[in-house]
């Protein structure tokens, strides 16, 4: 198969999922073959970014292409469990999952069995892991801080923008805000403490965003901003805060690792078309060590590639995880985000609201 070009097989072409066509259409050895969208906007959008695609009326329609080679799920996240099931009973292929996994608690079990009984590998969408200044930051804390002991990140960027049939205006589709958008520090967490989480504390709510929207007489529930405290099982914390009503920050995440020899930064800017005009062209992306003795800080830019910049809303990150992907797919090793990772993101979302909600701490 090394040499064969791969061919995906697409379910799901709203705006992640056209972030993802243009990408693939980055990616030497890859095509995509085959296309499974509902709505007739999106459906021809996706057609115009990849012409030679094929449009299927269903997913068992896309399913019975036997030019497949694998495929990628960007549905609206409330499908994803019934689609993955779907996928495991008619065709089991290498499968790149988007985040979250699942959006009702009630599913974790599920996940857990299908984890064990999928036979293709089945790698998690965690974008943020795979933009260049996230990356280096993840490779470099460890020796930055001598073992992190404190992680903080902040996002504050612009409210979530209108999809296809307002889902993502509700909690009952989207998961929650600490599922939906927040699931990705979540998996940062873990990746950079090398650990796993046992209490969660949380404050937020909805506070400025969507309230004076209404659809089918409802008032959307998703909340736009909150502080989540996670305490890990070795001794480390990490916090995320978030304002989804902050559009003209000059940084969109700003993450912070602490340890006993220093601390290391990195500054990612927003989406450039997102970008206040009036702020001139969006700052490039830093990475900055700080050790304790007085030596003074180490600023690093870290430049993105234009044209991966052009393709998508995540800093390249799209393409070059489509790359490792594209290897497990080859034969090249298991997925560097597994399912344990997915749902791991998910359980710490849905316990952050809980003790959001509750105003108790939320034990795992």
């Amino acid at each position: 198969m090394n040499d064969k070009i791969l061919n995906y097989g697409i379910i799901g072409c709203g705006m992640m999922g056209q972030e993802h066509l243009r990408n693939i259409a980055l990616l030497p050895g890859a095509r995509v073959a085959a296309i499974y969208e509902p709505n007739e906007i999106m459906a021809n959008a996706a057609k115009a970014i990849a012409p030679n695609a094929r449009l299927c009326p269903t997913l068992t329609d896309l399913l019975a292409d036997d030019s497949l080679d694998c495929l990628l799920v960007a549905s609206p996240n409330h499908l994803h469990v019934a689609q993955m099931d779907e996928i495991a009973r008619t065709r089991p292929l290498p499968l790149l999952m988007e985040k979250p996994l699942y959006t009702d608690p009630a599913d974790a079990a599920h996940i857990e069995s299908f984890a064990q009984s999928y036979s293709a590998p089945v790698w998690v969408a965690m974008e943020y892991r795979y933009m260049p200044p996230i990356q280096t930051f993840v490779e470099e804390a460890a020796r930055a801080t001598g073992g992190v002991t404190m992680f903080t990140i902040r996002e504050h960027r612009f409210p979530f923008l209108p999809k296809v049939g307002d889902w993502n205006r509700f909690n009952r589709n989207t998961g929650g805000t600490l599922v939906e958008k927040c699931c990705h520090f979540f998996d940062l967490m873990r990746l950079v403490l090398n650990d796993d989480p046992v209490r969660v504390m949380a404050s937020g709510g909805q506070v400025v965003n969507h309230l004076d929207e209404t659809y089918a007489g409802e008032v959307p529930d998703i909340w736009d901003s909150a502080y989540v405290i996670v305490e890990f099982a070795r001794g480390a914390r990490a916090m995320l805060e978030l304002c989804m009503y902050a559009e003209g920050a000059r940084y969109q995440e700003e993450l912070s690792a602490v340890g006993p020899k220093g601390k290391i930064e990195a500054f990612v800017p927003g989406p450039g078309r997102f970008w206040p005009t009036h702020l001139g062209l969006p700052p490039t992306a830093q990475v900055v060590v700080s050790p304790r003795q007085p030596k003074g800080p180490q600023t690093v830019e870290i430049p993105v590639d234009p044209t991966l910049l052009a393709a998508g809303d995540h800093n390249g990150s799209t393409f070059y995880q489509h790359q490792k992907f594209l290897e497990v797919v080859r034969g090249g090793g298991a997925p560097e985000v597994g399912l344990r990772d997915g749902a791991w993101a998910v359980r710490i979302g849905h316990a952050a609201q809980a003790a959001a909600r509750t105003g108790q701490v939320v034990k795992l």
